[in-house]
């Protein structure tokens, strides 16, 4: 245990951002660096609980008290040893991921919970920073090939598992870029693209290779017809995501001005990158009066992104009522709780509102100029919530960039999953069993094409326990460790 009285001497503390009237007009991430000393009492209230409720809502399985007292202690290389034994990209989780660790929090039931994911980003930062994290590719090669389609969270480190483990990993990716959504979803005032590519540069050293451009599946220029890395490899592994975005079935629609929220984010994203993205076709908040359908993270990503363009105004609607501020009595602890949160982004502007319900959308000349909606209510009715619409409360706004944030409906149809004849579950994502093999054998699946729409954890998560399955598929046994 860190400090038997840590806990009681030490209240939580989180990382500063950038003053809002400077980090509004750069593309930089938000935080600033946390006191080393700080860190440490932070790290000294972890109570090392008998049963570590964090370990239960950490994906991953993190070890967190042990690197939590390390770190109490100064004993920052064991700590990053540990950290890395069960998260291969702890510099992306402690940026991206929403801690669910830390809602599981024992010290959480009647105070402020560890602040479980700032000790993370730290130890891995410092790690980086005094050279600790070099490549460490396998001594004896198994002579076994692996193709992972998708360079996300979920592909990445399925590749590096299997690369340890003596295999011959490429990793196919569509987009120009490798990383996926880290690399085009996630703006960069969230994470910059450096802590990604460095990253890949340990795993090309440790013999992952990486095609971009390549689209498994598709059609036209680039294209590679799935069938054909079953043939030429010994196992696949499908990590493509749930890219299917859920569209808006209104009057209107097809107005111009009216986009997807993964056509918004990744043209800023390549913008940043110096990719040439061409004006004509370029989706820009500036100067416009912005809509936002859709009040989860991406959401947020969408709001923070348009106020750096210059949006004139901007509002963000969600359908569902707002969530209340305190834990309520639906999510109990150590449960995922349904609150309130305000992102980075919220503090720098727009409008948030709840329970609203898009009716339509009007414009002129082909083009969106107005949204028209009305208030909702969710009632009791033979057990279950039902929405209604409140009487008279009908109401439009100008709307001249409406961008829809609401969520994913799983993996494409289209394309690779019907070249491998892979089945599907009910839900529509792609099948798998307790090893991530398909019901193709030889083709295993992994992260939110499997699990649907869900969280950077999960995806690292799911991609250590598909290594898992296809090491042992390969070799008839692993030693490799896998989280499910």
């Amino acid at each position: 245990m860190a400090k038997p009285s840590g806990f009681l001497e030490f209240g939580r503390t989180t990382p500063t951002r950038r003053p809002v009237e400077q980090r509004v007009h750069d593309w930089l991430e938000v935080y600033q660096d946390f006191p080393a000393d700080a860190l440490n009492a932070q790290a000294a209230r972890c109570m090392d609980c008998g049963i570590p409720f964090c370990h239960q809502g950490c994906p991953l399985g993190n070890l967190i008290p042990d690197w939590n007292d390390l770190v109490y202690r100064n004993r920052w290389q064991e700590a990053i040893e540990r950290l890395h034994a069960t998260n291969n990209f702890p510099e992306f989780t402690g940026r991206l991921c929403p801690a669910p660790c830390e809602a599981a929090c024992v010290l959480g039931i009647n105070q402020d919970a560890v602040t479980i994911k700032q000790v993370e980003l730290t130890i891995v930062e410092t790690a980086w920073r005094e050279g600790w994290i070099q490549p460490a590719p396998a001594e004896v090669q198994t002579g076994k090939t692996v193709a992972i389609v998708g360079s996300g969270p979920a592909g990445l480190a399925a590749a590096q598992q299997l690369a340890r483990a003596g295999h011959a990993v490429t990793v196919f990716e569509r987009d120009g870029r490798i990383g996926g959504l880290m690399r085009y979803g996630i703006p960069d005032f969230k994470m910059e693209k450096d802590f990604l590519d460095r990253r890949l540069e340990q795993m090309r050293a440790e013999g992952v290779t990486f095609r971009a451009s390549a689209d498994v599946g598709g059609i036209g220029g680039g294209a590679i017809d799935a069938r054909h890395l079953q043939r030429d490899y010994d196992a696949v592994l499908l990590a493509g995501g749930a890219t299917v975005p859920r569209d808006l079935d209104v009057p209107g629609r097809d107005l111009d001005g009216v986009h997807f929220a993964m056509d918004y984010l990744p043209q800023q994203n390549r913008r940043n990158a110096g990719d040439e993205v061409s004006n004509r076709g370029f989706i820009s908040a500036a100067g416009k009066h912005v809509i936002i359908l859709g009040g989860g993270d991406t959401g947020a990503d969408c709001l923070g992104t348009a106020i750096r363009q210059g949006a004139a105004s901007i509002a963000q609607y969600e359908l569902l009522p707002e969530p209340p501020k305190q834990r309520p009595d639906c999510t109990p602890w150590p449960t995922w709780p349904n609150i309130y949160r305000v992102s980075s982004a919220h503090e720098e502007g727009g409008e948030r509102d709840y329970s609203i319900l898009t009716k339509s959308l009007t414009g002129e000349h082909g083009a969106v100029q107005r949204l028209h909606a009305v208030r909702v209510e969710f009632v009791q009715q033979d057990g279950r919530q039902v929405m209604r619409e409140v009487p008279d409360s009908d109401f439009e706004v100008r709307a001249d960039l409406v961008l829809l944030a609401m969520g994913f409906l799983g993996p494409e149809r289209r394309g690779m999953l019907d070249q491998l004849g892979v089945q599907l579950t009910e839900r529509g994502n792609v099948k798998a069993d307790a090893n991530k093999m398909t019901t193709v054998p030889g083709v295993f699946t992994a992260g939110d094409m499997a699990r649907g729409q869900s969280l950077i954890v999960w995806a690292i998560a799911e991609g250590r326990a598909a290594a898992r399955g296809i090491d042992a598929y390969l070799i008839g046994e692993s030693v490799l460790p896998s989280p499910l």
